[in-house]
């Protein structure tokens, strides 16, 4: 990466709230979720994706998103984010507040099944429902397509370039704003990302957005570097790193938002996040899920000295 690429604004998008706790054993209290999510915004995180609008006997951690999303979606500066399955979810994320919206596809014909109960072309045409909806009747709402088992599954292993490809092109013609690649179950590598990048780039141009890494096999933030050279400029990420797929075998967490943010502004790029802030809301975890294992270097080892001004490299 030349001098001149390391420069501009990184969006971090925090999953926290729905990928991270979606996985988690116990059920956070919805006051202090609310709380959680606020002191991320006051942290400086512009995009947070605050639950899913999924039925609450399938993920009843997410029982409460529609209560949350109302309460923190006059938060300046935010926007607020909800996972929907169907069109059902949509409509109801768009009355509870939401401005943008992302509806999974999962390029694994298996994964998709397990997911949604849909094959992947099944899931393309409830894309589309959604999008040709929200033209119509909700003025303003993004909505975006997640590109789940991009990089891999765990349930029928290998998927195959010309499939993400092709499922990404079927989401941009069925009316997604923009893509995310998700290395759903953490298989990827950096050189499969650049690849990847590039192949979806070529087919779709910049409606491909972002990419949601997760750090199975300890490559997260080597992917994420390798989307960073490959011109992605936004990332999903989970504080403390919880999260993965309760219908993905093995998968688990996502990258560390703590440890992500310290890695770009190290480099030199400015994601607007006060890291010494986003620390502490870790607490909240603590307080909300005290059984629940966190992670991160940068919480471990804390600040080392040469981290003395954000935006700066070494």
């Amino acid at each position: 990466m030349s001098a001149e690429d390391h420069a501009g604004a990184v969006l971090v998008r925090e999953v926290g709230p729905r990928d991270g706790l979606q996985m988690a054993h116990g059920i956070m209290p919805t006051d202090l979720k609310i709380r959680w999510i606020r002191a991320l915004a006051e942290a400086g995180l512009r995009s947070i994706e605050v639950g899913s609008f999924v039925p609450p006997k399938l993920i009843p951690q997410m029982a409460d998103t529609g209560e949350v999303v109302a309460a923190v979606r006059d938060l300046p500066g935010l926007a607020v984010t909800a996972l929907v399955p169907n069109l059902k979810g949509a409509q109801r994320a768009y009355r509870a507040g939401a401005a943008r919206i992302v509806v999974p596809v999962s390029v694994s014909e298996s994964h998709s099944r397990a997911n949604t109960n849909k094959g992947t072309d099944e899931a393309v045409a409830e894309l589309g429902r959604i999008a040709a909806w929200a033209r119509a009747e909700a003025p303003g709402l993004h909505v975006e397509a997640g590109c789940a088992t991009a990089f891999g599954c765990s349930i029928e292993g290998a998927v195959s370039e010309a499939r993400v490809v092709r499922v990404a092109e079927s989401l941009v013609a069925a009316g997604a704003a923009s893509l995310v690649l998700a290395d759903t179950v953490g298989y990827g590598n950096p050189a499969q990302v650049r690849r990847l990048v590039a192949a979806v780039r070529s087919a779709v141009g910049d409606r491909l957005e972002a990419l949601h890494l997760h750090d199975t096999m300890g490559l997260g933030l080597a992917n994420a570097y390798a989307g960073l050279e490959s011109g992605i400029r936004q990332f999903d990420a989970s504080l403390a790193g919880l999260g993965g797929c309760p219908y993905a075998p093995g998968a688990s967490g996502n990258i560390v938002t703590e440890d992500l943010v310290f890695m770009l502004e190290s480099a030199g790029f400015s994601t607007g996040v006060d890291l010494n802030r986003l620390l502490a809301a870790r607490g909240f975890l603590a307080g909300g899920l005290p059984d629940e294992p966190l992670h991160g270097g940068v919480s471990r080892a804390g600040l080392p000295k040469t981290y003395a001004t954000p935006h700066c490299p070494y």
